[in-house]
């Protein structure tokens, strides 16, 4: 090679250093390919692309979702893909695998926190949510680690995630459009901050000799990810077990939802403005009463059954 260095024919291009610099840095020639496309002949139909660039509509679309994780695309965000992975064939997959070094970094980082070699079939699968599913190679590592992290921990030590599994959680960031280190970082951290508040509550619920039913993970999940602490729940909870006599989960989530409908998030706003009903029932007979309390039936009967343990001990 000349030790001058390589140069180019034409002494101009107005390629933006900055997207360069990250089409340098991402790796990947797809991507290089398809922007140094669009920058010569601008916007262009997808078929036109793929025959100007050799592409396959899967390579293609893949490519776009790349470069619009890298801030390099604009217009408007692609279609949701439908679950079922496409047939790719063993050929394809070796091929790529030798021209393509953001593959062969995911498919050795997958070997290692898997722990062995990959079949064909998982190879495939793999193969599927870096090509089709368009999920960068720094965010599909933070994938696999993040569901060898939750395989773990729902298991056991020493368990690892299917690929199965592995690939119903890239469908589930695809849909959430999880493209960046950032977004897939805040994701996960979400993820943890669910996991303590479901914890803390299952805990205050005195549920502690068996896990959460899925039903009962549903609400407490659904309720947390509305905006509530987990202090305004208890509060839903001891008012729940006060009216009931037990905790009721039909009930306590009609309380949460009257508070979400009236706008009352914190337990402040819930205490000012959906005082409970007793109490409001009191203040009523005393504004009746000219400020005297009038003793309820709910009251009678519990001062006698107060009365009645009293004589016995």
């Amino acid at each position: 090679m000349d030790e001058k260095g390589l140069r180019l024919n034409s002494e101009l291009c107005s390629m933006p250093a900055a997207d360069a610099d990250r089409l340098i840095e991402s790796g990947d020639g797809d991507c290089a390919l398809l922007y140094l496309c669009l920058m010569r002949r601008g916007t262009a139909p997808a078929g036109e692309l793929c025959r100007a660039l050799g592409m396959t509509e899967r390579r293609l679309s893949a490519a776009a979702n790349r470069l619009r994780s890298l801030g390099l695309l604009s217009g408007e965000k692609p279609a949701r893909p439908s679950e079922g992975m496409p047939e790719y064939t063993a050929e394809e997959i070796v091929s790529r695998s030798k021209s393509d070094s953001g593959f062969r970094e995911v498919l050795s980082e997958c070997e290692s926190v898997l722990g062995h070699m990959l079949s064909g079939a998982d190879t495939r699968t793999l193969f599927g949510i870096y090509d089709y599913l368009g999920l960068p190679p720094d965010v599909i590592m933070v994938l696999l680690h993040h569901c060898s992290e939750e395989c773990r921990r729902r298991y056991g030590p020493g368990r690892v995630p299917t690929m199965r599994q592995i690939e119903r959680e890239a469908y589930v960031w695809v849909n959430r459009e999880i493209m960046t280190l950032e977004q897939a970082e805040d994701y996960i951290r979400s993820r943890e901050a669910l996991r303590e508040g479901t914890e803390q509550l299952r805990r205050a619920f005195g549920i502690r000799d068996r896990q959460l039913s899925p039903s009962e993970r549903r609400y407490i999940e659904g309720w947390l990810a509305m905006g509530y602490s987990v202090e305004a729940i208890e509060l839903a909870y001891d008012r729940t077990v006060t009216n009931t006599g037990s905790l009721k989960w039909n009930y306590m989530d009609g309380i949460i939802r009257s508070w979400h409908e009236k706008g009352l998030m914190t337990c402040e706003e819930i205490e000012k403005g959906d005082a409970p009903r007793r109490r409001q029932q009191q203040t009523h007979r005393r504004e009746e009463s000219g400020g005297t309390t009038m003793p309820s039936s709910e009251d009678f009967d519990r001062m006698k059954r107060l009365y009645e343990k009293l004589k016995k001990s």
